[in-house]
């Protein structure tokens, strides 16, 4: 079957390759690339199997401008809440298709190592599993481990929820605080998040597996997370839009700490990290933040 990945970003070209080593597979996004194998989205969308590797706030868009249910099997490769809504990506998703087509990608795996062939281990979570193993099998064996699942909320809160806990980290390194600072803030970071995670039925399992401390510990600790450089950035006085500009990339914990904060917010539920990350952004010191933070229970 073939199969194409709908976004040429880092990520998008780390699946691109994996994928294309046991697999006919294209490669499009909204913006034309020279690159081999990429073609229109209109060819792409044709596919029998799509692997989404988009920005998170930019995918509803891309479905209502270009998405023709087919029966496709989807296999969703992005990160984050939509802020303007604070819907998971699996509801978005479930707005334009069969939840029994659909299956998400989660775990540590940073694209530049991806690209490079190192090896990672990755879950794929759906409402189907027999879905889940099909797509898993899709990978190369040689360098990727393939997991299934069927709890999708919580890979989709952990997969999201990771990238402003390293926006935290980051900040709690610029600031040069200690190895210490950090492991404590990584380890209440994963309480908040599954506290968060379990109010809407995710799984224990999946905050201390792969999808949830797997990725945290990753994202949290690396200057390869682009998530970790906005906290460093923050923590040098910088102005959000200064440090997304230097990064050029997208942050996807930025809007999402937003997007968290205020379905917390609405549901009356605990999330000190998130809400001190979001005051950082809107321009509090983040020393001011430091100091209110650990004056909290």
């Amino acid at each position: 079957m073939k199969i194409a990945v709908i976004g040429a970003g880092k990520w998008g070209s780390a699946l691109f390759n994996a994928l294309s080593k046991k697999n006919d597979c294209v490669i499009t996004s909204r913006t034309t690339r020279d690159i081999a194998n990429f073609v229109s989205i209109d060819e792409a969308l044709n596919a029998e199997i799509l692997v989404f590797a988009l920005s998170s706030q930019h995918t509803r868009e891309f479905l209502q401008t270009h998405f023709v249910n087919k029966n496709q099997k989807i296999l969703v490769a992005s990160k984050g809440i939509e802020a303007v809504s604070g819907m998971f990506l699996n509801e978005i998703f479930e707005n334009f298709m069969d939840a029994k087509n659909l299956a998400y990608l989660s775990g540590p795996s940073f694209a530049t190592e991806v690209l490079a062939e190192l090896p990672c281990a990755l879950v794929i979570s759906s409402q189907n599993l027999s879905l889940c193993d099909e797509l898993g099998e899709l990978f190369p064996g040689k360098y990727m481990k393939i997991y299934s699942s069927n709890d999708v909320i919580g890979a989709e809160i952990c997969g999201a929820y990771k990238n402003v806990l390293a926006i935290a980290s980051g900040v709690c390194d610029g600031l040069k605080l200690g190895n210490n600072a950090r492991a404590s803030l990584i380890s209440r970071g994963l309480i908040e998040m599954s506290r968060f995670g379990k109010f809407f039925g995710a799984k224990d399992e999946t905050f201390m597996g792969l999808s949830g401390a797997g990725d945290l510990f990753l994202t949290a600790s690396s200057v390869l997370s682009r998530n970790y450089r906005v906290g460093m950035g923050l923590a040098c006085k910088k102005d959000i839009k200064t440090i997304l500009n230097e990064i050029n990339e997208v942050a996807e914990g930025v809007e999402t700490a937003k997007a968290i904060q205020n379905i917390a917010q609405k549901h009356c539920i605990y999330t000190p990290i998130v809400n001190e990350v979001v005051s950082m952004i809107n321009g509090k010191s983040p020393t001011e933040c430091l100091c209110d933070l650990l004056r909290k229970k």
